[in-house]
């Protein structure tokens, strides 16, 4: 079982209805194929950097799992197929990955926060 973090864009026409169905199913991939999910992040609507098929925003959707080195050939099937995703990055994590992300999740301090100025 491998750590992995998938950051997909869905389309910017998504009711808030369809986005979080849209997260269910593929939520529910991992866990149907033995993996587990460690965190979920939507971070909703954001500016894209360039436009994509003709939009210029997308709704964000971070999501960290431990699943099967296999089942991510089947995951990206799935996420090229559905019509509301605009694109979709997964990306295999390494230890200090996954320690770097358990920090954030708790709020210790992992000295890449910017420093305010007062």
């Amino acid at each position: 079982m491998n750590n992995y973090e998938l950051m997909v864009i869905f389309t910017p026409v998504l009711s808030d209805e369809e986005f979080k169905a849209a997260q269910k199913k593929f939520a529910g991939m991992v866990t149907d194929n033995g993996g587990s999910i460690v965190s979920e992040n939507a971070w909703g609507l954001k500016s894209l950097a360039y436009p994509i098929q003709k939009k210029t925003t997308g709704l964000y959707w971070v999501m960290e799992y431990i699943a099967p080195s296999d089942f991510n050939e089947k995951l990206k099937i799935q996420l090229l197929r559905d019509e509301s995703v605009l694109r979709q990055l997964c990306t295999k994590l390494d230890k200090y990955a996954v320690e770097y992300n358990a920090k954030k999740r708790s709020g210790v301090k992992t000295g890449t926060e910017k420093a305010v100025e007062a």
